[in-house]
């Protein structure tokens, strides 16, 4: 087989650096494999570690610092057919070390090989997660505060069902690569190399030392038997075979027209106004309460009316991470054209159910125009502002506070303003089954006679 090294783009390291030595093993295991260049992904990091992809005649990925072994997940994933090799240093390591242990937990069949030399060698010398204590580093002290992690140790505890570690300057460097790529499921290989651009220039580190210091590590036999597992693409892919397929996405027939002007445009026409508004056939409507009212309930009921109108429907909610308490609002756009920006510019409906959600939503009310039609509960404090105001008492029409939002909805749809009572009926039906449906139908048909 011939080489996979990319002769315009040649391995250009510090003279005695490791890597060189890992590009070679790794050259040769791809041709002892007898794999083709379109086999085999190359996902590279941050760092020296991160030339590797330049360097092979293979599709390549070069991604962000610890963030290899995401974006390999990804390419695994769409392609399971390929040999996906990722290249991290121990500075990528530490960086994305909660990657490194969600892909020993998920077994997925990638090859992780991790250019150890114990430092930062790209950016200074800095200590890393490797680092040993009594090293010297350009990071001062900091090495001396920390223990270093044993990376096959710890990605082992966390599930990997291959972890080996190697010399960089091993003979045997190729097999161990080959086998770490054959295996069914996450590989990792620890490569102890020597960083002679900035660690050395301190440290005494040389093949020699790094064969006597792997020979006094740990044993790591046990983890393939706690580990083994099926891998997990397969075990996903099979898994997923065996559940009842999802079912389309709901399909809603335009049924109806939305209200128009009587110049034939889609706009509000309504009772409350003197003048017709001009909206020119996009509505934008923001319903403003706190938690419990359905606020996010009712936007989406919105949405659905205007949908079998045949109109394009977008919802923006705001509350907080509470559940129980706080504001609600919910920000709707209506529109025959698609929509861009869900921005809402020029309301032409606000309805202020609460005060939490007004105050949220204070500044709108100032630039509100005399066409706005702005619905409030009667304890509702709102700003002044330029829109034509409706007050209504829904507590004293003995209707309960979760379902304001839903009788405003009534209100619009009773004046033909933004929907009509056919869309929005026929929005409850695709929303709602059964009893529940009976009871917000009832709702909104009782809400006719009490207006």
């Amino acid at each position: 087989m011939p080489s996979f090294l990319n002769a315009k783009r040649p391995p250009v390291f510090c003279p005695g650096c490791s890597h060189s030595q890992v590009v070679n093993a790794l050259d040769k295991t791809f041709q002892n494999m007898g794999l083709a260049g379109e086999q085999i992904v190359i996902v590279s990091d941050i760092g020296c570690s991160g030339l590797f992809d330049t360097f092979f005649n293979t599709h390549a990925f070069h991604g962000l610092h610890g963030r290899a072994l995401t974006y390999a997940a990804g390419i695994k994933f769409a392609r399971p057919d390929l040999h996906v090799i990722v290249t991290m240093g121990d500075g990528g390591l530490g960086i994305g070390g909660a990657h490194v242990l969600s892909t020993c937990r998920r077994n997925l069949d990638l090859t992780l090989l991790v250019l150890n030399n114990f430092n930062y060698g790209m950016t200074g010398g800095q200590c890393s997660a490797t680092t040993p204590e009594e090293a010297r580093v350009g990071s001062g002290f900091l090495n001396r505060l920390e223990k270093p992690i044993d990376a096959c140790q710890v990605m082992g505890i966390a599930g990997a069902g291959y972890v080996t570690r190697a010399s960089a300057y091993t003979k045997t460097l190729p097999a161990t690569l080959e086998a770490a790529i054959r295996f069914d499921g996450f590989a990792a290989v620890d490569i102890h190399g020597v960083c002679t651009g900035r660690y050395t220039k301190q440290n005494k580190l040389t093949p020699k030392t790094i064969k006597a210091s792997l020979e006094e590590m740990p044993s790591l036999e046990s983890y393939s038997a706690l580990n083994a597992r099926k891998e997990y693409g397969r075990h996903y892919r099979e898994t997923a075979s065996q559940l009842k397929p999802v079912a389309s996405p709901h399909h809603i027939e335009t049924q109806f027209e939305p209200p128009r002007t009587d110049d034939g445009r889609s706009c509000q026409k309504s009772d409350f106004l003197e003048e017709k508004p001009d909206f020119s056939g996009r509505q934008e409507v923001v319903i403003m309460g706190s938690a419990g009212q359905r606020i996010i309930t009712a936007g989406e009921i919105l949405c659905l009316a205007g949908i079998t109108a045949g109109q394009h429907a977008s919802q923006k909610n705001d509350y907080p991470i509470t559940v129980l308490r706080g504001h609600s609002v919910s920000e709707l756009i209506l529109s025959e054209e698609k929509i861009g920006y869900t921005g809402i510019e020029t309301p032409c409906a606000v309805i202020a159910l609460a005060q939490e959600g007004v105050n949220r939503r204070r500044a709108m009310f100032g630039h509100l125009p005399p066409e706005t039609l702005v619905i409030k509960n009667k304890d509702v404090d709102i700003p002044s502002c330029a829109g034509k105001i409706v007050e209504t008492d829904f507590k004293a029409d003995r209707i309960k506070s979760q379902d304001w939002a839903l009788a405003a909805l009534a209100l619009l749809a009773h004046r033909n303003m933004v929907i009509s009572m056919d869309m929005l009926e026929a929005a409850l039906k695709i929303r709602f089954k059964g009893k529940v449906l009976e009871n917000v139908l009832t709702l909104v048909t009782l809400y006719r006679t009490i207006l």
